[in-house]
């Protein structure tokens, strides 16, 4: 099978590697039909996840259709399509029973990291029956690849750990596929204000497009006087860092009210630095949290319900023979504007 595999930071190849096996009763191997690349995979390249190790192929997200089944599977059959999560769950060791199932001690955020991933032909999913999700053959397949990752990430990650509600005043750092996904997901609440901080103009007129009440070029290096200012000088009782370097955790302390939270999304390559000088009298919180995929069920819904339309979030579309290219297109979003890729295996 085609499949794009990690030889190192700054180095990935496609090339032809063994079919998928099942190894274990509880696998399911699934023909991929669509992926797509996430800004995880670009911090693996850049060496920031040492537990990806060369030789590894990539990916964590996509829908497909069963291929076959180990003996021990019994929710799915061949020819079912599926939506992959980008977590794989027991369901039965003590973090999946408390919903922690990105902690799953036999699963967790493997694919594309510690196992073998979804940009190949064909990918083995561990634990199948709590791992993947039905969806109905005539689904729009590109929109539900955004519910492998990114949609519930922004939702848990940002969303419920910032506890948005009705009436508050968020802002979200990082108007990248995750920031965009939290923004979609904020919705749900009714903010009184959602407010979207980037330095790329192009990506902030689609937040608007998109439901941001308003927009900030970070460029402007006076951000924090911005966001005072449309909020009365309090600050916002919620601050989703979406972007994962020092400088925007930096700036999600700068704009947090008394009694806000910081809610991190973003995948952090090196330490940052923590104001404690300033905020230890401000009553905040700091929140952290891989994805636990809690949530997919219910996003299924809203997606299946037209009430969310994550495709929305698609700009470029290839095949993947075109997956090198589709990797550049991704990397240089700010020249290319790019959000999510679809790769049609």
């Amino acid at each position: 099978m085609k499949a794009l595999v990690y030889h190192g930071p700054g180095h990935k190849t496609l090339e032809d590697r063994p079919k998928a096996e099942i190894q274990s009763a509880g696998d399911a191997i699934v023909k991929i039909v669509k992926t797509t690349i996430c800004g995880t995979d670009l911090h693996i390249l850049k060496g920031d996840v040492p537990t990806c190790t060369p030789g590894r192929i990539l990916g964590h997200e996509g829908v497909g259709i069963i291929d076959s089944i180990g003996a021990g599977v019994t929710t799915f059959k061949p020819g079912d399509h599926v939506l992959i999560s980008c977590i794989s769950s027991c369901g039965k060791c003590e973090y999946c029973r408390r919903g922690l199932y990105s902690h799953c001690t036999t699963g967790g955020w493997i694919l594309g990291n510690e196992i073998d991933g979804t940009q190949a032909e064909y990918v083995r999913i561990p634990h199948a029956d709590t791992s993947l999700y039905h969806i109905p053959t005539d689904a729009d397949e590109e929109a539900l690849v955004m519910l492998s990752d990114i949609l519930p990430t922004g939702f848990e990650c940002g969303v419920l750990n910032g506890k948005v509600v009705p009436g508050s005043t968020v802002a979200i750092v990082g108007a990248g596929p995750i920031g965009l996904a939290a923004l979609l997901t904020a919705k749900f609440y009714s903010p009184a204000k959602l407010i979207m901080i980037d330095l790329d103009d192009k990506r902030l007129k689609i937040a608007k497009i998109f439901g941001a009440s308003q927009t900030i070029n970070s460029a402007s290096g006076k951000v924090a006087n911005e966001v005072k200012a449309l909020t009365d000088g309090k600050g916002v009782d919620t601050a989703i860092e979406a972007v994962g370097i020092p400088a925007t955790f930096v700036l999600c302390q700068d704009i947090i009210a008394p009694g806000g939270i910081i809610a991190n999304i973003g995948v952090h390559g090196s330490k940052v630095d923590l104001h404690l000088e300033r905020l230890w009298s401000h009553n905040i919180s700091i929140t952290t949290r891989l994805v636990d995929t809690v949530t997919t069920p219910m996003l299924l819904k809203t997606v299946q319900s037209n009430k969310l339309n994550p495709a929305q979030l698609i700009t470029h579309r290839f095949s993947l023979d075109q997956i090198l290219r589709a990797y550049d297109t991704f990397s240089r979003a700010a020249d290319t504007g790019a959000l999510k890729v679809i790769i049609a295996a």
